[in-house]
């Protein structure tokens, strides 16, 4: 009885084509109880998917991308002014980039993600490749494959020398070439190029530690700010500094005790050609000293990137500008306020606005009353002002230094209590003078006083100082990062110029009593060197290992019998060395 008569009628027979389709077919068999991965599953799968290079080059790529928000907006832990500046300027974005936390990217929950992700990312790809590669170290290479001719690079020849020195010259050979040699099995293994795999290695061991020392600099480092006029001095303390910005590890209580004077600051500018105005020197010319005695000073210079190193703390110099000498004094002439007063930079040319704040000019009609002034200063100032542009200085350097005033009287509410901007005006309760029905404001060249409308006294305009904005920067993983870096570089240079490649030698004899001479060599990479390499290796086994002189097939049968129906003979292989390398697809 056939197989088919023993089946049951009601169940029909799989077609043949349904069966060999599921034979083909290479999707997981479904079960009615399978059930998922589990939670370790996942866990498995996600730091696998973290750990591959495809992830680690995607986190790389999203660093990069992160970073560029903190170059193109200024960022609080650089400068907390030109940020306010910024946010004055842009006030109907300012809050959505604050809610981004883009005045603050490298401290940013995104940015520290992503950095996080990618620190991870490196330390499960160079852990485990680190092993592998002891191990690739430890273990001799490969033996030689079965048949040599399948190899991409084959050379072979006859001699009468015994396998014995042939491999033995062989294997000295090679060593002299600096290859892994090992003789077993009747033939010599050898291998080269393993700096490949060092220089892949220190790449990735390079930018873990240039992540590592940025993530170290962010956990311990400090940023201060100071602007200092000419003549005058700073010392590393919080109640000197004009903003402050630490860390976890570095507070206020760890500022490093120095200190240093301005004496005297230069700045040459391009004064012809296309590029005039255009800055050729800033130097900061300062005396500085280290710890608690302030006497033992020290002479030095900063520039812009050339920073003056005290202790552990780098003094960078990030701004220049202009600060008028102000005389105001009362109605009897009384001097009640004289200062060098710094007004800000508004362009290239150094148009600067400022305010000056006379909060003990005393009593007027039995009042107690304060001036402000608000105005700008050109360094080099033109004839005649446009109405349309207002006061615009015309070149950086001080040529024709000219002062701009209007007044206020009132309160500039300094004695409130609450905090205000010294380069700013509260015109909530000040009174703008007026002169003649008009807004009361002068124009003064060094050496002019103003008097002001209604007896409240002059201003003078004695002069000029420069001054400069330093910060000073505490970042102890600035050098880990640089080797990082450094060191990237040259591991990369490896991983692409050392190429890995192996040359297997083997001697046998052969039933006519010769010894057979087989090389053979394969690259983990396209490469003409290792061709060049085992054509050098067999010329030089010539002189232990002479090839012998083949016979021409076409003197042993110099023509084929017409009747034979099969193709011709192969010929042999010319006396001497042959090697063709092949590419494969």
């Amino acid at each position: 009885m056939s197989d088919t008569e023993l089946k049951d009628d009601a169940t029909p027979a799989p077609a043949a084509d349904e069966v060999s389709a599921q034979r083909l077919s290479s999707a997981p068999v479904e079960s009615p109880d399978q059930t998922g991965i589990g939670v370790l599953g996942w866990l498995r799968w996600t730091w696998r998917q973290l750990t591959s290079m495809r992830v680690a080059l995607i986190l790389l790529f999203l660093l990069s991308l992160a970073a560029i928000p903190g170059s193109l907006i200024p960022q609080n832990s650089q400068n907390a002014f030109k940020v306010q500046t910024w946010k004055n300027a842009h006030r109907g974005i300012a809050p959505l980039y604050e809610k981004l936390q883009l005045f603050d990217v490298y401290k940013s929950v995104w940015f520290s993600a992503i950095y996080i992700l990618l620190f991870l990312s490196l330390a499960g790809c160079i852990i485990p490749r680190t092993w592998q590669f002891v191990g690739v170290i430890r273990a001799q290479p490969p033996i030689a494959p079965a048949n040599l001719t399948r190899m991409p690079v084959y050379a072979a020849w006859h001699t009468d020398a015994p396998p014995k020195a042939a491999l033995a010259a062989a294997q000295q050979q090679l060593r002299r070439r600096r290859f892994r040699a090992n003789l077993s099995g009747g033939a010599v293994a050898a291998e080269k190029g393993y700096l490949r795999e060092v220089g892949n290695l220190l790449f990735h061991l390079s930018l873990f530690a240039l992540l590592a020392g940025f993530a170290w600099a962010s956990l311990a480092s400090g940023q201060g700010g100071k602007l200092v006029v000419e003549g005058g001095g700073f010392a590393n303390t919080m109640t000197q500094l004009d903003d402050f910005t630490g860390s976890r590890f570095y507070g206020p209580d760890d500022l490093d005790p120095f200190g240093f004077k301005l004496d005297g600051f230069t700045a040459r500018y391009q004064t012809t050609g296309d590029q005039i105005g255009e800055a050729r020197e800033f130097t900061a010319h300062v005396r500085y000293w280290q710890g608690s005695d302030s006497s033992r000073l020290t002479a030095g210079e900063i520039q812009v990137n050339h920073p003056l190193e005290i202790g552990d703390s780098k003094v960078f110099l990030i701004g220049h500008g202009y600060a008028p000498v102000i005389t105001v004094r009362d109605a009897s002439g009384k001097v009640v306020y004289h200062d060098a007063v710094p007004f800000l930079p508004q362009d290239s040319n150094l148009t600067s606005t400022g305010v000056v704040k006379v909060g003990d000019y005393g009593q007027k009609d039995g009042k107690k009353v304060q001036l402000g002034f608000q105005g700008f200063f050109l360094p080099t100032a033109p004839a005649n002002f446009d109405a349309n542009t207002g006061p615009r200085s015309l070149f950086p350097g001080a040529a024709a230094p000219t002062l701009v005033l209007t007044a206020y009287a009132g309160d500039l509410g300094i004695d409130s209590g609450l905090p205000q901007n010294v380069y700013q005006l509260d015109l909530t309760h000040l009174t703008q003078l007026q002169q003649d029905g008009r807004i009361a404001k002068a124009k003064m060249l060094p050496g002019e006083a103003w008097a002001l409308p209604d007896d409240y006294g002059s201003i003078t305009f004695e002069g000029y100082q420069q001054w400069a904005t330093f910060s000073v920067s505490h970042r102890p993983g600035n050098a880990i990062a640089l080797s990082g870096a450094v060191l990237a570089i040259l591991g990369l240079i490896g991983s692409l110029m050392v190429q890995r490649r192996r040359i297997w030698v083997r001697a046998v004899t052969t039933p006519d009593g010769r010894t057979l001479v087989e090389l053979a060599g394969l690259a983990r990479s396209e490469s003409a060197r290792i061709a060049e390499e085992l054509a050098e290796l067999a010329v030089d086994l010539q002189d232990d290992a002479p090839a012998l002189d083949e016979p021409d097939p076409a003197d042993e049968d110099p023509e084929p019998d017409p009747t034979d129906g099969g193709p011709p003979a192969p010929a042999a292989a010319p006396a001497g060395l042959a090697s063709e390398p092949e590419t494969k697809e």
